[in-house]
């Protein structure tokens, strides 16, 4: 026979742990990383939730559009791979071990 009490508490923890992934990715827009090329000549910083708040360019680089250019995608390349570094670490601890995040 079902046990309908079985059901219900399956539900529940279904439920806290949609409603812990959705403070968990709230949290996570608020988290920022700092991705850097060429030993900082240029730094990013972004949230986990992949939005750029500030780009840092030194004045050494300046005079080379095409450095320039490589080291700024350097430092988003950086910052996007730490914040899913970040991002992966806050929610693994939310979902059954062997579960992906489809995110």
């Amino acid at each position: 026979m079902f046990n309908k009490g079985g059901m219900g508490n399956l539900m529940k923890q279904a439920q806290m742990m949609q409603e812990n992934m959705k403070r968990a990715q709230t949290e996570l827009a608020n988290v920022e990383v700092e991705g850097v090329a060429s030993n900082g000549l240029v730094k990013v910083v972004m949230t986990c939730r992949n939005e750029v708040k500030r780009v840092s360019i030194d004045d050494s680089v300046m005079d080379d559009k095409e450095t320039l250019e490589d080291l700024v995608l350097i430092a988003i390349k950086d910052a996007v791979s730490k914040a899913e570094k970040a991002s992966e670490a806050r929610m693994s601890g939310l979902m059954p071990s062997g579960m992906k995040l489809p995110f």
